[in-house]
Parts: structure tokens; C-alpha cells; sequence
């Protein structure tokens, strides 16, 4: 007898299997007209960084999440020594930190790692859990927390080197914009207040099997309807070359359907959802359904954006994201690339995936790997010079 929980689970996912077989049967024709050149796949890994979170609930004290942080970048430092992409950028994470969790030794040692190029910092929140949020206290804290990672720490970035801090964000508990029923949230203009507060892209999704993954698949995209609406992310256009979007974009990570084996042997259906864990081993097979998801921006096929999700504790999970696992994994891949021709890999920062997208919005194309600055400037090079969208040097 199915149970009530499986119900609920196959009514929620319903709204995007629905459009699913006609996203697919689109991308097949696309996947024949559109060019055959060699691809790039540029890798963004959206880590929940929470060094807090422990299986029961209740938050390790600030000692354990020092020693925890300790550990994580001594494998953060490893793997970014030993795996490098085509550009001769190392390995590394963006790091959505909690505002609600906040801690300034932490937060000190996350930034040295971002210093050293292996990581950067962005917003991450969870509210709305034991009980509704409201608009004005989510305005607070998401421009308090911006501001404190800006001036304090030294974090986040500034369109072209100028003006207010802007952000990247992902949605604790993954209920973007009131999307998760009601539940952590509560806030119907989230969205209008992340633009207002200077998010330029969120990176919530996918977030299947959970209720609040919204029919919008496999996109980098920008909000259908008006901001101050719940889920006004369910639907929206593509960003295309020659179209500036509206802030923020969303940008989402591989969601497919497969067929897998199971414990009898016989097949049974998988979701592919790019994350990164212990229970989901990494094999060049889920490297091959990332870019079947083909994200990218219209007119600009080649340039295929795989954003992965994970989150960094608990422990048992990091081989899959940072440890030996990932390693193996990631030298396979660069080394199947430059094997077969077929395509080349970037590793990204969720600033440097947007900046490469809006430069395929701009007009440009070729290397990616160029556009890493091409709008947005991290506030910690201010003063010391970055690159321009052609590569070159800038004041």
C-alpha cells in the first residue's frame, strides 16, 4: 500500500515531471541543430556551508566548528594544489554562509581560504522555520549580513568595482520565495527583497525531491512574473545573447530522469539532481546526464553551465566533495577532455558563472575562461588591481 508520505512526495514533484517530457523532447531537436563544436563545461559547486549542523538537530558548539573548518580547507588547500582546469584555475567551492549562524573566527578563515583563490563567499539563510518570516525583519538581515561580509571581512563583489555590495544567495531548507508551502519561509516578496538587497543570482535549485522545486527546469533564467509574488521563479525566460535580464537570475543545476538498477536488478527510476554526497557516488555515467541538462544561455550552446550542490558538513559526504573521491573524479574528466577534443573544463565561482554568462548575454564568445570579471569585481581585489573582460589588467 502506498503510503500517505509517497503521495505527497509524487503530488509535489508532479508540476515538473509534467513539462519534463516536452523540456526533453526539446532539447533533442536542439541537440541537432545546434552547434557540434567542442563544448565547455564550466563547474560551479554551490556548497550549504554550515559548520554547525549536526543529524540531530542541534548545533555544535563554535570549538568543533573551528576544528571542523581546520580540516576542511587543509582538504580544500589539497585538492586545489592538485586538480587545475584548462585556464590554470584551481579546484574550489562558493561558500553560501549562513547569516543566522554567523560567527567571526569562521567567517576569518573561510576568507583566507577565498584569498588564497580557492573558494568565495556568499549568502546563505534559513528562516521561517518556527514560524512565518516577515518581509521587513528578511530585509534586515540579509542587507546587515551583506554588510558585514563586505566591510569586515572583505567579502562579496561590486558591478564593475563600484557601488553596493552584491551577492549571490541560496534558500535554507530550499523554499525560495515562500515556495515550500508555507514551511521556512513565509516571505511572498523574497525575490523583490533579494533584488533590492543586491542579490545578482540565486542557486537554490534544483531542489527535487522537495516541494518546492518549481515546473522551471534546467535553466539559467530570470523570474516570469512580478518579484513581489510567491514563487515568481515557477516560470520565466531563458537568458538569450542580446537581452539583458532582470536581477536576480536563477540559475539551476541538472534535474533528469534515468533509469538506474534496482535491488532485485530490475530498472527502476533515478533523479538526477547534482548533489554531491556520500550515498551518490561520482562516475563519468553522472557526468554525462550534467550535461544532458545542456544549461546555458540561448545563442550561446557551447558554453554549458554545471552547477553542483553540497553541503559541507556532515563529514562522511566530503570525500564526494572535496576528498579523495572528488579528486579522482575530477582528473578523470579533465583527462577525458583533453582525450576526446569534445569538451574543455572550467572550474567557476558562482561570480565568475554569472559574469561568464552575462558576457554570452553581451555578445561574446570563445573562451569563457576570459569573463571570469567581466561585470562583477570582488571587493577583496579592490585596490590591487583584477582582470578585465579581454583578460587584461585593470586598475
Amino acid at each position: 500500500m502506498i503510503s500517505r508520505q509517497l503521495l505527497a512526495r509524487i503530488a509535489w514533484a508532479l508540476p515538473w515531471l509534467v513539462r519534463y517530457p516536452l523540456w526533453r523532447a526539446r532539447e533533442i531537436v536542439r541537440r541537432e541543430v545546434e552547434t557540434r563544436h567542442p563544448c565547455h563545461l564550466i563547474y560551479v559547486v554551490a556548497n550549504h556551508f554550515e559548520p554547525s549542523w549536526e543529524k540531530n538537530g542541534i548545533q555544535v558548539g563554535y570549538e568543533r566548528q573551528l576544528s571542523r573548518l581546520d580540516n576542511w580547507c587543509k582538504q580544500a588547500r589539497a585538492i586545489g594544489k592538485a586538480v587545475w582546469d584548462c585556464d590554470g584555475t584551481p579546484f574550489r567551492h562558493t561558500y553560501f554562509y549562513p547569516a543566522e549562524q554567523y560567527y567571526p573566527p569562521l567567517l576569518e578563515r573561510l576568507s583566507e581560504l577565498q584569498a588564497e583563490g580557492l573558494g568565495e563567499i556568499e549568502v546563505h539563510l534559513h528562516h521561517g522555520a518556527e514560524r512565518p518570516d516577515s518581509a521587513a525583519n528578511l530585509r534586515r538581515t540579509l542587507a546587515s549580513f551583506r554588510d558585514v561580509l563586505a566591510e569586515k571581512h572583505r567579502c562579496l563583489s561590486r558591478w564593475e568595482g563600484v557601488g553596493p555590495p552584491m551577492y549571490a544567495f541560496v534558500h535554507g531548507n530550499w523554499a525560495l520565495a515562500n515556495s515550500g508551502g508555507g514551511r521556512f519561509c513565509g516571505v511572498d516578496s523574497e525575490m523583490q527583497i533579494l533584488a533590492e538587497t543586491g542579490c545578482y543570482a540565486d542557486l537554490t535549485l534544483p531542489s527535487a525531491p522537495d516541494r518546492s522545486q518549481v515546473p522551471r527546469i534546467n535553466a539559467i533564467y530570470q523570474c516570469g512574473r512580478p518579484l513581489t509574488e510567491r514563487s515568481p521563479h515557477s516560470s520565466g525566460p531563458d537568458l538569450r545573447v542580446g537581452h539583458a535580464p532582470l536581477l536576480p537570475v536563477l540559475l539551476s543545476g541538472p534535474l533528469i530522469l534515468y533509469w538506474k538498477r534496482g535491488s532485485r536488478g530490475l530498472p527502476v527510476p533515478g533523479v538526477e539532481n547534482g548533489s554531491l554526497a556520500a550515498n551518490y557516488p561520482l562516475d563519468l555515467e553522472r557526468l554525462r546526464r550534467w550535461r544532458s541538462a545542456r544549461v546555458c544561455v540561448r545563442g550561446r550552446p557551447e558554453w554549458v553551465f554545471i552547477k553542483l550542490t553540497c553541503h559541507g558538513f556532515p563529514s562522511s559526504n566530503q570525500g564526494q566533495m572535496i576528498g579523495e573521491p572528488m579528486r579522482r573524479f575530477l582528473e578523470d574528466v579533465v583527462e577525458l577532455g583533453e582525450q576526446t577534443v569534445q569538451f574543455r573544463v572550467h572550474f567557476a565561482t558562482a561570480r565568475e558563472a554569472f559574469n561568464i554568462a552575462m558576457a554570452a548575454v553581451d555578445g561574446h564568445g570563445g573562451e569563457p575562461g576570459r569573463y571570469r570579471d567581466h561585470r562583477l569585481r570582488l571587493i577583496m581585489h579592490e585596490g590591487c588591481g583584477s582582470l578585465g573582460t579581454e583578460g587584461e589588467p585593470v586598475a
